[in-house]
């Protein structure tokens, strides 16, 4: 059983593996800074909320005109993370396409730009362009062989559970069938089960 399971997982991860599009990953960076006399301290909380918001309908809507997809597709393919040291925003974008991904992850760090400066006057900070993103050369989804290593590992496992569990069922069916009162020979040869005694 657990040698069949190995296998099973090994064919489904490797067929998911291949079958699997590649997907690219993108990341484009900014930075916050203060404008004018403001608190640099400040600078870093606004990063904050301007990660939290970087892939909202306001920001994506203006981010898919340079990016070329849909708000939606922003949304649910860009991530933003942001630094608790630094006024930094990572804004990294996965698409089937690495001139897609670097499309996706620019349009939302542009519109983040221009966002933050029309609302520069009253948060005393901006936000500007600190790396943009780069090509990438190699797919970060797993590929095959890595896929059906993976589902080889977990058919392994379920296997390696399914057969700790049997053995357990037949013990117990072993103990009841021990308890049950044995036969014992009469008269004339023939055999009878004792009644259980009465209290």
């Amino acid at each position: 059983m657990l040698p069949a399971s190995v296998l099973a997982g090994v064919l489904l991860g490797g067929g998911y593996g291949a079958l699997k599009a590649p997907e690219y990953a993108a990341t484009s960076y900014v930075i916050v800074v203060p404008a004018g006399k403001s608190d640099p301290a400040a600078a870093l909380g606004f990063a904050q909320a301007y990660g939290r918001v970087a892939t909202d309908i306001a920001v994506t809507g203006d981010a898919q005109v340079w990016a070329g997809v849909p708000a939606q597709t922003l949304r649910s393919s860009v991530q933003a993370a942001t630094s608790p040291d630094a006024p930094m925003i990572s804004i990294t974008a996965r698409a089937a396409k690495p001139a897609r991904a670097v499309s996706m992850a620019d349009g939302v760090a542009r519109a983040l730009v221009l966002n933050s400066s029309h609302v520069s006057g009253s948060t005393g900070v901006k936000v500007v362009q600190f790396s943009r993103a780069t090509r990438p050369s190699a797919p970060v989804s797993p590929s095959a062989p890595l896929s059906a290593l993976v589902g080889g590992c977990a058919g392994g496992l379920l296997g390696g559970l399914a057969l700790l569990v049997r053995p357990g069922r037949a013990t117990r069916a072993e103990a009841r069938h021990s308890r049950q009162p044995a036969a014992v020979p009469g008269p004339a040869g023939a055999q009878y089960v004792p009644e259980p005694e009465t209290v």
